[in-house]
């Protein structure tokens, strides 16, 4: 049996700016939404409730174990890289930062498996860095869809910028532009 589709979107600097442009747009998508943000456990939760107030879904810290929903979204705790365990459920670790982070958007990334029956997205939003490149060429290499965004509308062209730099980017897209992208795929 098919799990659901799954949305991950990475960010860093100036992340909480593009997410609350970027979920008002979206309606509830046919898809879980997880959210790894570069972010500590001292601000983790006001971060969630921030998105919370903008998002039309339900927007809460994933927690070990929990299953993804469709039409829900699930930020990643500070302090812990969250990885998805076969595609259902959520598992973190506290292994060792990679990319100088944790949570790091690749870890969470690069756990993702090849989808069956179902549709698996990356997407990475501003950031300083390289954190999401590898990830993203992981999710391409498994048969995802993946999307960066472009330059104008980021904070912080880094970590778009390496994302789109391998290669494995089917979509360069302004923040607006992202959610009608998701919305075509998961709405």
């Amino acid at each position: 049996m098919p799990g659901c589709n799954i949305v991950l979107i990475g960010a860093s600097t100036g992340g909480l700016k593009i997410l609350e442009q970027l979920f008002p747009e979206l309606p509830v998508l046919k898809a879980a939404v997880v959210v790894v943000q570069h972010i500590t456990p001292l601000v983790d939760q006001s971060f969630a409730s921030s998105l919370a107030r903008v998002s039309r879904m339900p927007v809460s810290l994933a927690k070990e174990g929990q299953h993804l929903q469709a039409g829900q979204v699930f930020l990643a705790p500070g302090g812990v890289h969250l990885l998805l365990a076969g595609n259902r459920s959520f598992h973190f670790s506290s292994a060792e930062k990679v990319n100088s982070v944790r949570p790091s958007i690749d870890v969470a990334m690069k756990s993702v498996l090849a989808p069956i029956g179902t549709r698996i997205a990356g997407v990475v939003l501003t950031g300083m860095g390289c954190d999401g490149a590898a990830g993203i060429a992981h999710i391409k290499q498994i048969g995802g869809i993946t999307i960066a965004q472009d330059q104008k509308t980021s904070v912080i062209y880094g970590m778009p910028k390496a994302a789109a730099e391998t290669g494995k980017v089917d979509f360069v897209l302004s923040t607006d532009k992202i959610a009608v992208k998701l919305r075509e795929l998961f709405g």
